[in-house]
């Protein structure tokens, strides 16, 4: 199996899935005279209205980085604010989210988390998972190398239970067995990657996953990032050519 994307199905139009690293909440409130705190509100609350709007232009899968693996490393406060407004999430928008037939998925190493949010998380998924509309996928205390160093310890620990031959392991079936279980290996990759905040970088997210997907970044704060925003983001990925290592001359007369 190749991490690079079907042409047939991953051209043109709509992406299937849209991953977002929601940047600049302390900066936002900082902007505005507010504590730190308000920010990352502020952020939840932008992310409500983006989730709806997703679902609204039939995006397949949504997925937000919420906490990095990195963000542990924040000020206590900080991090306990964060938590609170996780458990508020899980207690509030979750309701809001099977309503709208959302199902809602968490990718990342939750050992870290309290007990109380771990069961969190999987009561919320338990309790969408029949839903068939817009996946919605909360990447917490996630890294993109984690992702890989943990599906390489399964491929790993296969190989120590002899169900693998490693002598025998070409290159390609090694990449399929390491997309077996990396995160989210059911579900489409990543078409298009939006970064808010005017950084340029992916910040260890998804980093399998989104190896063909496409960038966009705005100088946007993540509490200014708006349905109008995310479509700004829709039509700019409309105009790309997708080549996944074909010439411009392949890709134009494989759909003439």
């Amino acid at each position: 199996m190749s991490t690079a994307p079907d042409i047939d199905s991953r051209v043109s139009g709509l992406p299937k899935h849209i991953a977002i690293i929601m940047d600049g909440n302390n900066r936002w409130a900082k902007a505005n005279s507010l504590l730190g705190g308000s920010g990352h509100k502020a952020g939840e609350t932008a992310l409500q209205k983006i989730v709806e709007h997703a679902a609204k232009r039939q995006i397949e899968v949504l997925t937000v980085f919420a906490f990095s693996s990195e963000n542990w490393r924040r000020p206590e406060q900080e991090v306990g604010l964060l938590m609170r407004l996780f458990v508020h999430a899980l207690d509030k928008r979750v309701a809001e989210l099977h309503k709208n037939n959302i199902r809602v998925r968490f990718i990342g190493d939750r050992a870290r988390f309290a007990p109380l949010l771990q069961k969190g998380m999987v009561d919320a998924e338990l309790k969408t998972i029949t839903n068939t509309g817009m996946t919605l996928v909360i990447a917490v205390s996630y890294g993109g190398q984690w992702d890989v160093a943990h599906a390489a310890h399964q491929v790993a620990l296969q190989v120590q239970a002899g169900q693998l031959d490693p002598q025998a392991m070409t290159t390609e079936e090694f990449q399929q067995q390491l997309q077996q279980h990396i995160q989210m290996s059911d579900l489409p990759p990543v078409d298009l990657l939006i970064r808010t905040g005017g950084d340029f970088r992916i910040s260890n997210f998804l980093l399998w996953q989104a190896a063909y997907a496409e960038f966009y970044f705005t100088d946007l704060l993540w509490p200014d990032f708006n349905g109008a925003a995310l479509d700004a983001a829709l039509e700019d990925y409309a105009q790309r050519q997708r080549r996944f290592g074909r010439t411009s001359a392949q890709v134009e007369a494989h759909h003439a």
